[in-house]
């Protein structure tokens, strides 16, 4: 009997640290992912600040572009027009 006592004993003892290490693992793994979550959202933050730039930057080049077309295109359709009807149309 004193070895199934004894058994027991230290079987009781290792269920219970493998239960604490499963218990650490776990607490481990949850911190891991919160982590791993809130360094997700740190990227996509930052990515889109700098999209953001991006894409204010090129509308702004884009405006000026277009703005540019526009002017050059208004001067061809004066001159066509003092081509074709004279100064005084």
């Amino acid at each position: 009997m004193g070895n199934l006592t004894s058994d027991m004993t230290r079987l009781c003892g290792e269920i219970s640290a493998l239960r604490g290490a499963r218990e650490a693992f776990l607490k481990g793994l949850v911190d891991g992912v919160k982590q791993m979550q809130a360094g997700f959202h740190h990227a996509h933050a930052e990515m889109a600040r700098k999209t953001k730039a991006e894409r204010k930057a090129f509308v702004s080049g884009l405006k000026k572009t277009v703005f540019g077309m526009r002017k050059e295109f208004a001067t061809d359709i004066a001159g066509a027009h003092r081509a074709w009807f004279g100064k005084e149309a």
